[in-house]
């Protein structure tokens, strides 16, 4: 039996962050390099590892982050092996150097803590849906890891004039840089998003990238509101 087993076995440690799997994340944990990461998300450790949710510097930078649970990090310390996961949901590990990631709040799952983050409103979107859309700006020199429903597309704005469209729902990050704009389609609303007649989409323009995952999360279980 363990040598049917034996696959499935952890890897040794080559990153700080690294897939074990398609659908999990192994983060290599020491003193002094703490991790934030969503609340809940933990299915197993090795070694000494603490955890805080809901930490002092999380309640002031995301104020606005709303949930009916409070906001959806926890801090977490020590020395070992974390695993993290979201309901099977696709892991994408993001080494940024001297970078900066914007994340829907949805599909943010870890980054370090020492990098520069915080929670703003994307404009121009919500005099189109009717709402505010907020997203998690990270920066800096460190790892960050986000989820996907499914394996995503990486849609490079760069190469051509053209503005990229995107189905908020399928939206999982981008290059802060990129210029946003909504955009309201009636002649598109059988066609893109859930057919309710009336299509909203994101353009970006610019020189950056835009992820984009193969499913519609509409659900409201980590997104920012104000």
């Amino acid at each position: 039996m363990n040598q049917q087993l034996a696959g499935f076995a952890p890897t040794p440690v080559t990153a700080r962050m690294e897939n074990h799997g398609r659908t999990m994340l192994k983060v290599a944990m020491a003193g002094g390099q703490d991790l934030y990461a969503r609340t809940g998300s933990m299915v197993a450790y090795e070694g000494f590892i603490q955890y805080e949710p809901n930490p002092p510097a999380v309640r002031q930078i995301a104020s606005q982050w709303i949930t009916g649970e409070g906001t959806p990090l926890m801090k977490c310390a020590g020395d070992g092996l974390l695993y993290l996961a979201d309901y099977g949901a696709d892991v994408v590990v993001i080494n940024l150097d001297n970078d900066s990631l914007s994340v829907n709040g949805t599909n943010l799952l870890a980054f370090d803590s020492h990098l520069t983050w915080g929670v703003e409103r994307v404009k121009g979107l919500a005099k189109f849906a009717g709402q505010g859309l907020w997203n998690v700006c990270v920066q800096g020199t460190g790892w960050v890891a986000i989820t996907s429903r499914g394996t995503p597309i990486v849609v490079d704005c760069g190469r051509g004039e053209d503005e990229t469209y995107v189905d908020p729902d399928a939206l999982v990050a981008w290059s802060p840089n990129l210029k946003v704009k909504g955009k309201r389609s009636f002649k598109a609303g059988s066609l893109i998003g859930r057919g309710s007649g009336e299509a909203y989409q994101m353009a970006f323009s610019g020189q950056g990238i835009v992820v984009v995952q193969p499913s519609e999360d509409s659900t409201d279980r980590l997104r920012v509101r104000n």
